[in-house]
């Protein structure tokens, strides 16, 4: 059975898994094929696809069955298996209802797996042994020797299964439409005779110039030529702050002007921006992943055929060799084939996989399919974003003091004052942090100082609320307050300072705050052996000083998306299977390259929840070692079942070959297998009630 049963991350938003996602195919016999879904959408509007064997691939695991039936009728075959179980349970040995069960379990057969009988016949004519062949006979020799309701029952669960997978499959566009949803479709610019026009940005060439508003996404990379402005840079770069852009600046496409109209030259144009270069990324890192290699892959490759080998040689070599009757021999095949037909495994592996991802999800925790949930417990090592992945993504006050002998009620309502008169960030932050006491006093001949902060006249007190820069070139800075300064600096914070005519009497101190329980999930993941590492956007400066608050020791700041990438497999090389963990469109590449990637669902974007593989609904760092243990115990549980379920098979298949099974002892074997295995998978919801 092909399993991907994806969780979608932001379902509410339409979201999809990434475009060219590896699935793994895995028939209930173990074997399994891997697959791509590489076809996406250009801004041509043609699909173009990439040759990659799937076809090759698929029908050496004996897939390549045709189209699987509709839901519909899916629904209604397994509603007729259903039926002639309840004829043969309530009605056995009446002539009448036989006839008919057999009746209803057929067309439950025709209608679940009709494209498997034909995939089966197909296979055997080239020679493969595929999971559809075993299907096919094994339904087929149940039907026959009088189980028609068990042949009807384990086709509608295949066919179910293999819907399952299907429906899952080659939802890549939506990841890519919302890359390319960033980069506004129209622009507003310059006409060489001085006419501004809004127009589409196919439209813009090389070198012109653009204006945008506040507000307003950027269209494209350029050069800031005119005008000052707040950037929010986060989609690209992960800086926590928006950063003032002025004059001879570099901007870049998909970020956001907060403050101030700015105009810029082009220097790349659509389709060459930095945020193209990401959505190239995202592919190519998707593209190369390596699928998944499961240890009943190795088992397919000689189980299947080692069953019909087995039945053959007890309907031709036993009456030979050993005098047994015709009849009595391919009745003790049927009953192998009825033995080994692969019913716990179809039901216990997904039972398994689907209580471990709705135990994740009571967690807050959504997988993205049994494939990722597998593939954490291989992690050795887990790179961190900063900016809205271990920090709150957000300026928020972390401290403020009046200074130099100044009256603290004075010095916060005079700077709460100041910062309602600004739209900046800092300003917001400033003020949101900030409690004075009645009502502010007014703010005349308020001014904004581009690049530097702003001021104005408070109860007929000059006053300037604005950062380093302003303060030294109002010959304002001493040594002591440039000790102090330096001092919140090493701690990642941004500084504005409030100063009158003689001097600073004020120190406001802003700062990206590090998330609740960040410390506990550092510490738990070490305690699982993985090694935490921070990559991050932001200044070296900034990102070490929150990898220490957090307890990383292991920390990369000033990384562009591609340098994240390379990062990250660099990680890899040096510690193993490496997972990411992000929040932003900055972070997709990572998280694509990633061997397991983490998205925060709260903050995080819906590119970096349709690339990642595991997403955090509530934001809870402590999820992430909570994923990595519950991958651990589902592998654990996971084995234990095919223990049991080969190991009952095994059993009954010599006592079949030795002439002591019946049929009865055939159905407990495959019924009671599933029974035992679907109970112990079951045991893995109780880790989402704690």
């Amino acid at each position: 059975m092909e399993r991907n049963l994806n969780t979608q991350a932001a379902a509410a938003q339409g979201s999809q898994p990434p475009m060219g996602a590896p699935r793994i195919k895995i028939d209930c016999c173990g074997s399994a094929s891997c697959s791509s879904a590489p076809t996406h959408a250009h801004a041509d509007g043609h699909d173009h696809g990439r040759a990659d064997g799937n076809h090759a691939q698929t029908e050496e695991a004996g897939h390549d069955h045709g189209p699987l039936p509709s839901t519909a009728r899916l629904i209604a075959a397994l509603c007729l298996a259903l039926g002639a179980e309840g004829i043969n349970w309530f009605a056995a040995d009446r002539l009448p209802w036989e006839i008919a069960g057999m009746v209803v379990a057929a067309v439950a057969i025709v209608l679940a797996g009709l494209g498997i009988y034909v995939s089966g016949l197909r296979s055997l004519r080239r020679g493969k042994l595929g999971i559809d062949t075993l299907m096919s006979v094994a339904v087929t020799g149940a039907f026959v020797i009088g189980q028609w309701p068990e042949a009807a029952m384990v086709m509608a669960l295949y066919a179910l299964a293999e819907l399952i997978e299907h429906r899952a499959a080659d939802r890549a566009r939506n990841a890519i439409a919302g890359l390319m949803a960033l980069a506004p479709q129209e622009a507003e610019w310059q006409r060489a005779d001085g006419r501004w026009e809004r127009g589409p940005s196919s439209e813009v060439p090389m070198s012109a110039r653009v204006r945008v508003r506040p507000g307003e996404r950027l269209p494209f990379d350029g050069e800031v030529v005119l005008g000052h402005g707040a950037i929010d840079q986060s989609p690209i770069t992960g800086e926590s702050i928006p950063v003032d852009k002025g004059v001879g600046d570099k901007v870049f496409a998909g970020t956001i002007n907060q403050s101030g109209e700015l105009q810029f030259t082009v220097t790349a144009s659509a389709g060459s921006t930095t945020l193209d270069r990401i959505i190239h990324a995202v592919e190519q890192a998707q593209g190369s992943r390596s699928p998944t290699q499961r240890m009943v892959d190795r088992f397919a490759a000689v189980y299947t055929p080692a069953v019909f080998a087995l039945a053959v040689a007890l309907v031709l070599v036993m009456p030979l060799a050993f005098g047994w009757t015709w009849l009595d021999a391919i009745y003790r095949a049927l009953v192998l084939l009825v033995i080994a037909c692969p019913c716990a495994l179809v039901l216990a592996t997904p039972v398994t996989v689907v209580s471990a991802l709705t135990s994740a999800a009571r967690r807050g925790i959504l997988i993205k399919g049994g494939v990722h949930l597998e593939a954490a417990r291989t992690l050795k090592a887990i790179a961190l974003d900063k900016t809205g992945t271990l920090t709150e993504g957000k300026p928020s006050l972390v401290h403020w003091q009046a200074w130099a002998g100044a009256d603290a009620q004075q010095v916060e309502r005079a700077a709460a004052a100041l910062t309602t008169r600004s739209d900046h960030p800092v300003s917001k932050a400033i003020l949101a942090g900030l409690q004075p006491a009645g009502e502010l006093p007014d703010v005349e001949s308020f001014r904004a100082l581009p690049g530097r902060g702003t001021e104005g006249r408070v109860q007929g007190r000059a006053l300037a609320l604005g950062n380093h820069r302003l303060i030294e070139e109002r010959g304002q800075c001493g040594p002591e307050l440039e000790a102090l300064l330096a001092e919140q600096e090493q701690q990642g914070r941004s500084v504005s300072l409030l100063a009158d005519e003689s001097g600073v009497i004020g120190i406001f101190a802003v700062a990206d705050t590090l998330k609740p329980h960040a410390q506990e999930a550092v510490a738990a993941l070490q305690a699982l052996g993985v090694t935490p590492v921070m990559l991050s956007g932001d200044n070296q400066t900034t990102a070490t000083a929150v990898a220490a608050q957090a307890g990383i020791q292991e920390v990369r700041g000033n990384l562009l998306p591609e340098e994240k990438q390379q990062a990250l497999l660099e990680l890899q090389a040096r510690h193993g299977p490496t997972g990411m963990t992000g929040d932003g469109i900055n972070d997709a590449p990572a998280l694509a390259q990633a061997r397991l990637g983490f998205a925060m669902g709260r903050a995080g974007t819906d590119i970096a929840m349709e690339t990642a593989d595991v997403v955090i609904m509530n934001d809870d760092l402590r999820r992430l070692p909570e994923t990595v243990a519950l991958s651990r115990r589902t592998h654990a549980v996971l084995w234990q079942n095919i223990v049991i379920a080969l190991g009952i098979k095994a059993v009954f298949m010599v006592l079949a070959v030795a002439g002591s099974a019946t049929l009865w002892m055939a159905v407990f074997a495959d019924v009671g297998a599933s029974l035992l295995v679907i109970a112990n998978g079951l045991r893995l919801l109780r880790m989402g009630e704690r």
